[in-house]
């Protein structure tokens, strides 16, 4: 048992987080006890289903459908608003209780890390009994409940970690890959997804069995290096590491907002633009990188998209940076169409060691270094609308839009 991986995940993350912080201003009722799901502002344009309740999932409520459409399952829902802000702080916390057991720390997204016990048996000989430590301080000191996943590797633990819920414990070491985890849908496998399952169907695989046991060289022929990767995951092959960090890992940072009105002119455009790049570049400077590359994407009222990207000349954090690449790409590439969706994102990252600039550059970075963490630092402590740009005065537009989208924190980076 020397290598020891333990995946934990937030059982119904944003919703349990509402949950925790409503009942800690006084609220009598537990959302996570009845029909509930945290959705967008259907006034607004933002009408999907972010996470439900254990209770909504018996109306069968899918995350990422309309909330008319839960609304008509089931007449009676609750539905709250997201308060990203809260949900960062709840995770940061949860991190912290981590960093008391081991160093090995991946966080894999917002609700979710991977901890690394390897070589550690000395210091934690029975690692049920640490598991249980864990989830039972998450549980008494921040208010919300997880389910731990143990195994030998990163995948195992993360199937393991998606079993039965919530507030359980669950093994999936090799000898138990062929009871545990065999008879389960082929669509519950890592990477193998809904482009993925109805190929695998018409091959008359249906269980993550019959894929560990499917001939791989009709798998490769099928699915090119595809069919390696997921055939090796149904039998419990990975080699990734859990890889060390302070922040969640992030391949790219992305935001974007269905507005609640048709865009017609540049300069409302720009301002929703300024918007996201607020919580891009906040979201950047907390992951402690710089990026590379910026890009701007655009929906018109008649659901054609289009997008532009470009490479920088100067790696950068700064949210006035990034917001003149924006409108730099968004003058050119706007066809002058009605707009119903903007949004912003960053790739190619770097770490904020340092920044070059250009001795033509009257830019001043050092100033707006500090501008940045002091607005980054208002935002945090007193909540994303305690400070915000003039120009947003009777506009009835947001300072802060968008928000934080799971499509934002890539599964298992070193398994991509």
């Amino acid at each position: 048992m020397s290598t020891l991986i333990f995946h934990i995940d937030v059982n119904s993350a944003y919703l349990s987080w509402e949950a925790t912080y409503r009942l800690q201003q006084g609220e009598k009722i537990d959302l996570r006890e009845i029909p509930s799901v945290v959705g967008g502002d259907e006034e607004s344009r933002h009408g999907i289903v972010l996470t439900k309740s254990i209770p909504a999932k018996v109306f069968n409520i899918q995350t990422g459908e309309t909330l008319y459409n839960a609304r008509a399952k089931c007449p009676g829902i609750v539905i709250v608003p997201p308060r990203y802000w809260l949900y960062m702080k709840c995770s940061s916390a949860m991190n912290l209780i981590f960093q008391e057991y081991t160093p090995q720390i991946q966080r894999f997204s917002i609700d979710e890390s991977f901890l690394d016990f390897s070589n550690m048996e000395h210091l934690y000989p029975d690692y049920m009994y640490l598991a249980e430590t864990i989830k039972n301080r998450i549980k008494q000191e921040l208010g919300f409940t997880v389910n731990i996943g143990i195994s030998n590797n990163k995948l195992l633990a993360k199937v393991a970690s998606d079993f039965k819920k919530p507030d359980r414990i669950h093994t999936l070491f090799p000898s138990e890959i062929k009871k545990k985890m065999w008879p389960l849908p082929v669509e519950d496998l890592f990477m193998v997804g809904r482009a993925t399952a109805p190929k695998l169907h018409n091959l008359n695989i249906n269980t993550i069995g019959e894929l560990a046991n499917y001939d791989l060289k009709i798998l490769k022929n099928k699915f090119k290096s595809h069919g390696q990767v997921i055939w090796n995951y149904a039998n419990g092959i990975d080699f990734s590491e859990v890889r060390k960090s302070n922040y969640i890992e992030m391949k790219g940072i992305g935001n974007s907002t269905t507005i609640a009105f048709d865009v017609e002119d540049s300069d409302t455009a720009h301002k929703v633009l300024l918007s996201l790049c607020e919580t891009v570049s906040m979201r950047l400077r907390d992951s402690q990188n710089c990026c590379n590359v910026a890009s701007v994407s655009i929906r018109g009222s008649d659901m054609i998209s289009y997008s532009r990207q470009v490479k920088l000349s100067v790696a950068t954090d700064s949210t006035r940076k990034i917001y003149e690449v924006a409108c730099y790409l968004f003058d050119n590439v706007w066809k002058g169409n009605s707009i119903r969706h903007l949004g912003v994102h960053i790739t190619d990252f770097c770490g904020n060691y340092f920044y070059q600039s250009s001795l033509v550059d009257s830019f001043n970075y050092d100033k707006d270094s500090k501008l940045n963490k002091a607005v980054d630092e208002i935002r945090l402590k007193y909540g994303d609308k305690a400070i915000g740009r003039s120009c947003f005065l009777h506009s009835g537009l947001s300072a802060m839009c968008g928000g934080i989208g799971e499509e934002d924190y890539p599964l298992m980076s070193a398994m991509l």
